[in-house]
């Protein structure tokens, strides 16, 4: 990190003006994500997450015009490592089919598996909170996890495998069934993995027009495990 950006006494030799660092945006993002999983949106303020970066209000908005396009960056850059995680899970099926179990298997982990689950279920809260408050702040973030699913029933439409659907829309749909599952877990913690995912399954691939047959086979299929850290 460049010396002048850290917060220091008053100087009075006139300073040569900086252009932005992405490793301080960086370590302003890192701030900013863990202030925003302990305090919510409302919790935030600029100078919390300045004080815990040990930057300057000077630097922050060499990178940042307001406190709302930080939290939307915040958003944006967790929605690109999920985004990540996801397409390594889907690079593995052999089908679109397989492709959309894929999706969902990644974003039941949020309710399911340990190791991604504790920051990415705070964050994601706090995004679901913003979704009607503040919609351009979380909607971009949003477009890159349903990207990979949106591609995949593209292929399908593409291919014949799914009928009379927009890709667009119904994925939408499909993001807003799992996030009922996971929502629902969360709150009561009563559903078993298996189960909620045939559910849910079952549910997006007949609005797909799958087959009843090629449905149950994917139903019955173990769920595609990522065992690699995220690159």
């Amino acid at each position: 990190m460049r010396l002048s950006e850290h917060v220091t006494g008053p100087r009075t030799r006139r300073r040569n003006k900086l252009g932005p660092d992405p490793t301080v945006r960086r370590e302003i993002l890192a701030a900013a994500s863990t202030t925003l999983r302990e305090q919510g949106v409302g919790g935030l303020s600029v100078a919390a997450v300045l004080e815990r970066a040990g930057l300057s209000t000077r630097a922050f908005y060499r990178h940042f015009g307001s406190k709302d396009e930080l939290v939307a960056a915040v958003f944006l850059e967790s929605a690109r490592v999920e985004k990540r995680r996801l397409l390594r899970r889907m690079s593995a099926a052999a089908t679109e089919i397989e492709a959309v179990a894929a999706w969902v298997d990644g974003r039941l982990d949020l309710a399911f598996d340990h190791d991604v689950r504790t920051d990415l279920r705070r964050l994601s809260l706090v995004a679901q909170s913003q979704t009607l408050a503040s919609p351009s702040m979380v909607q971009p973030a949003y477009a890159e996890i349903l990207k990979p699913l949106a591609d995949a029933l593209q292929r399908g439409v593409d291919s014949g495998t799914f009928h009379d659907i927009d890709p667009v829309i119904d994925t939408q749909f499909i993001h807003g069934v799992v996030w009922a599952g996971i929502d629902r877990h969360w709150a009561s913690g009563d559903y078993r993995r298996h189960d909620l995912r045939q559910r849910i399954l079952r549910f997006c691939l007949h609005g797909l027009g799958v087959a009843p047959e090629a449905i149950e086979r994917v139903c019955s299929t173990r769920q595609i495990r990522d065992t690699r850290g995220d690159c």
